[in-house]
C-alpha cells in the first residue's frame, strides 16, 4: 500500500456507516446511522458523550479509549451484559463487526458473523483516539507513554500484537522465577531467548511506527514534534538475551527484570524550538500531542489504504479559536470520519459534518439529531 502514497494518490477512507449499543454504559439503546462526514457530539457533561464515541473505540482491538475491563462498560444497575455492533465501510469493502460481553466474561468479537479474536480487528479497522487524560502524556511515568507508543504501533504494525503478548507472558514467568529466588539456568535460557525474540520484534515495529511518523507532513497550527525511542541496551535479539543473562544477579536483587523493551520510553522534542515536550507550556504540550495523532491519522492512511475514524474527546474545548480552525482544516484535508465531543455546539462552528445532541433522558442517556429538537 505504499506505493499508494507514492504515487500522490489520496487514500480511500474507513466509514462508520452504522452504529447500535445495547445497555452499554449509560446508553440503555441506540442506533444511529452515518453519512461519512464529521461528527461533532455535544450536550452537558455526564450526558454520555464519551461514552458513545468509547463503544466506537471498541472497533478496534483493545479495552478502547478508557482502558476499561468488559464488565465495566454494563448499563447500570442491571448489569446483564452489553453489546455494540457497526458496519464498516472501506477500500477493501463493508464489514459488520459485533463485540459484546455478557454475565460479566470477557468480551467477545465477531465479524462478518463469524466468532473472530480482537486481534482480527486490526485488519478490518484502525481507529485513533484522543482523549482529557492524554493531556498530560510528556509529563507523565514512561510507562503511559510506553502505552500511547504501542498503540501508535499496533495501528500500523498490526503484527505487533502477537509479539507484545508473547514477551508480556515470557516476562512473567521470568519474574516469578526471581522472586522466588530460582537458579534454575535452564528455565532462565529458555524464557531469555523468547524474551529476545520477542523483544527484538517489538523493538523493530515500534522504530517501523516512529520513521512513519516522521515522513508525514507538517500540519498547519500545529507544531512537528521529533519523536524518539528511548531504549537503553541492544535491542537485537542476541545482543538482549546477552544483555539478559548478564543482568541476572541484579534482576534477583531487585526481584524482577530491568531490561527490555518493556522498561523502554518515548523522547519528544518541540523541533521549531529544540525544547523537551516535558519543558513546554501546557498549550504546546496539547498541541504537540494532536499534531502527533493526525501525523500516526496521515501514516494509517497511506499503510493501511483508508483514513481512520478519529474520535477527538473535548479536544475543541481546550483549543483558541485559531487551533479549531486548524483542527477542522486538517481533518479535511485528510479526509477522516472524526467524532468530536464538547459541552457546546459553537465549539464545532466552521466544520462542516452532522451534529448530534446527547442529553440525559429518563432512562439514560439519549441522543437527538439537532433537526429534531
Amino acid at each position: 500500500m505504499r506505493d499508494r502514497a507514492k504515487d500522490g494518490a489520496r487514500p480511500g477512507r474507513l466509514i462508520l456507516r452504522r452504529l447500535t449499543l445495547s445497555h452499554f454504559r449509560s446508553h440503555a439503546a441506540a442506533a444511529l446511522a452515518f453519512s461519512g462526514a464529521p461528527v461533532a457530539i455535544f450536550g452537558p457533561n455526564g450526558a454520555g458523550k464519551t461514552n458513545l464515541i468509547e463503544a466506537i473505540s471498541l472497533l478496534s482491538p483493545g479495552r478502547g479509549l478508557r482502558g476499561a475491563a468488559a464488565e465495566e462498560l454494563a448499563r447500570l444497575p442491571e448489569r446483564i451484559g452489553w453489546k455494540v455492533t457497526a458496519r464498516l465501510d472501506g477500500p477493501g469493502g463493508a464489514h459488520e463487526i459485533a463485540t459484546w460481553s455478557e454475565g460479566g466474561a470477557g468480551r467477545r468479537v465477531e465479524i462478518d458473523g463469524k466468532v473472530a479474536a480482537q486481534s482480527a480487528l486490526g485488519g478490518v479497522a484502525r481507529v485513533l483516539w484522543l482523549t482529557p487524560a492524554m493531556d498530560r502524556l510528556w509529563m507523565e511515568v514512561a510507562a503511559e507513554r510506553r502505552r500511547f507508543l504501542d498503540r501508535v504501533t499496533l495501528s500500523l504494525v498490526p503484527d505487533h500484537a502477537q509479539a507484545a503478548l508473547a514477551y508480556d507472558r515470557a516476562l512473567r514467568e521470568r519474574n516469578r522465577l526471581l522472586r522466588d529466588e530460582s537458579r534454575d539456568a535452564a528455565w532462565y535460557d529458555a524464557l531469555e531467548a523468547r524474551l529476545a525474540e520477542e523483544g527484538a520484534r517489538i523493538d523493530t515495529a515500534r522504530r517501523r511506527a516512529l520513521a512513519r511518523l516522521a515522513e508525514a507532513p507538517a500540519t498547519p497550527g500545529f507544531p512537528r514534534g521529533e519523536l524518539s525511542l528511548l531504549a537503553e541496551g541492544p535491542r537485537d535479539a542476541e545482543g538482549l538475551r546477552d544483555a539478559l543473562r548478564e543482568n541476572r544477579p541484579r534482576d534477583l536483587a531487585a526481584g524482577r527484570t530491568t531490561l527490555g523493551p518493556h522498561r523502554d520510553d518515548l523522547g519528544a522534542v518541540y523541533a521549531a524550538k529544540g525544547v523537551e515536550a516535558r519543558l513546554c507550556s501546557t498549550g504546546e504540550q496539547k498541541a504537540l500531542l494532536i499534531g502527533v495523532v493526525l501525523a500516526n491519522a496521515w501514516a494509517v492512511a497511506r499503510d493501511f489504504g483508508a483514513a481512520p475514524p478519529l474520535l477527538l474527546d473535548e479536544v475543541a474545548a481546550h483549543l483558541d479559536a485559531d487551533r479549531r480552525r486548524a483542527l477542522y482544516t486538517a481533518i479535511s484535508n485528510l479526509g477522516a470520519q472524526a467524532f468530536l465531543t464538547g459541552t457546546g455546539s459553537e465549539l464545532f462552528e466552521g466544520l462542516d459534518g452532522e451534529r448530534l445532541r446527547v442529553e440525559d433522558g429518563p432512562d439514560g442517556s439519549m441522543i437527538r439529531r439537532p433537526d429534531d429538537l
